[in-house]
């Protein structure tokens, strides 16, 4: 599985280790330029999230028609266009028509759709896991990386880096990159959103997804702003070339963190622990954040953000692809990605604009609350996955009828892989005995 996995893991963590490695110092620079307000620098923080959203879909669709491969490399091309327009962009309004473009290229779902289709049932969520702990990875990495190269080369620098790192990874796509199979599941009920919507689970994950990137965007122009601005500012006056003292423990806590986080929720099946445990960080990261006159207590507060944020993105995707039936599982990670970026454009926008009319207590203190709102929601509705177990049984040795028939407590689902020609049945195995069950669909 890993020499499966670990290009399209490079690929996408390539991608968000451009995207991440400007977010530490982009809110200084874009507040630099001419014509510049908290609000606009706002929007360019989050602004590529906002063409993420609008496009999940549609790339998603092409992948389907087209092909998974030539969908990727368009996309990242499209990023690549993006990147360039930002390194040369000297106007606020360039520059945010770049981090745009950046957007547009939308590959975040066709990546968990690739891996889904090269990936046995049983092994896609250690697929997703590893997926998102290289993502994990490539932000921790970013937070050290990019003051400190920002301040020495500039800014623009690691737009170029960005640009970069996507052709590197269209070659990756060309050389290591398996041709995913067509493979087609025919189950017995087709999509409904309604249904998606009506999972506890799934909604408490959207969420879950949803607020992480939210406040992901909201910290990056919270952060280097308020190290930067004036004491008579409420600032600290730190210099851009100090930004790597604040992110470079929150680098080395947050992986230190992410390695027991992914055991614990994945092994040992306590996920919904581990989030609740991130959120209440992410309630006292803001109020440090919001309310001290202390810079070390802010950096404190940084690394609580972090050490969070690092618990629990190697197990979103993973949860969400467990959660969802077989049928379920694009339309609910296109439609959790989509609502993630589209929370991740708000964050920005929604921290710039509150720069602007209030100040950052109001601010920190507010979203420690809707924090505690969210630890509330989570510990009442989201539960861990049911594991299951899976049988595999030939076509022809089903009879149709009595699995269209098939109905027990102990039984998830059921779907055909036409392409393996295999009639695969998800059911808890301490209910059921295999036997058993395999008697009751077989001739």
């Amino acid at each position: 599985m890993f020499k499966t996995i670990w290009p399209l893991s490079a690929i996408l963590s390539m991608r968000f280790l451009g995207l991440f490695l400007v977010l530490p110092v982009l809110s200084v620079y874009a507040m630099e330029m001419e014509n510049a307000t908290a609000l606009l620098v706002g929007v360019i923080v989050g602004g590529y999230a906002l063409t993420q959203a609008i496009f999940q879909v549609p790339f998603g669709t092409i992948s389907d028609k087209i092909g998974r491969k030539p969908t990727l490399v368009f996309g990242l091309l499209v990023f690549f266009v993006g990147s360039v327009v930002c390194a040369l962009s000297t106007d606020i309004y360039i520059l945010m028509l770049g981090r745009f473009l950046q957007g547009a290229g939308a590959i975040g779902a066709v990546v968990p759709a690739m891996i889904s289709d090269l990936v046995s049932e049983e092994s896609r969520g250690k697929a997703m896991a590893m997926m998102g702990g290289s993502i994990a990875i490539a932000f921790a990495l970013a937070m050290g990386l990019g003051p400190v190269l920002g301040a020495s080369f500039g800014v623009a620098s690691l737009f170029w880096i960005t640009a970069a790192l996507a052709i590197f990874a269209i070659f990756l796509v060309f050389v290591k990159v398996p041709t995913p199979p067509r493979i087609r599941h025919v189950y017995h009920n087709t999509i409904k959103t309604a249904d998606i919507l009506k999972d506890t689970n799934l909604m408490g994950m959207f969420i879950i997804n949803g607020m992480q990137k939210g406040l992901m965007t909201i910290a990056f122009v919270l952060i280097p702003i308020i190290m930067t601005a004036p004491l008579e500012d409420g600032g600290f006056a730190w210099a851009k070339a100090e930004l790597w003292k604040v992110y470079l423990p929150a680098m080395i806590f947050g992986l230190i963190a992410m390695g027991p986080a992914a055991v614990f929720g994945e092994k040992h099946n306590k996920a919904k622990q581990i989030f609740l445990v991130s959120i209440v960080l992410f309630v006292v990261a803001f109020v440090l954040m919001g309310t001290t006159d202390s810079s070390t207590l802010f950096v404190v507060g940084v690394v609580s953000f972090f050490i969070g944020f690092n618990m629990m993105e190697p197990l979103v995707q993973s949860l969400i692809s467990k959660y969802a039936k077989v049928h379920q599982k694009g339309a609910a990670l296109g439609m959790s990605n989509s609502f993630a970026y589209f929370m991740t454009f708000v964050g920005g926008t929604f921290a710039g604009l509150m720069l602007d009319i209030s100040n950052r207590e109001i601010l920190g203190l507010s979203l420690a609350a809707v924090g505690l709102l969210w630890l509330i929601w989570t510990a009442l509705k989201l539960s861990n996955p049911v594991k299951h177990s899976h049988l595999y049984v030939s076509v022809d040795h089903v009879d149709m009828k009595k699995l269209e028939a098939l109905e027990d407590d102990a039984i998830a689902e059921w779907y055909v892989n036409e392409t393996e020609n295999l009639v695969v049945v998800k059911y808890r195995k301490d209910e059921i005995e295999e036997e058993v069950l395999k008697s009751k669909i077989t001739h």
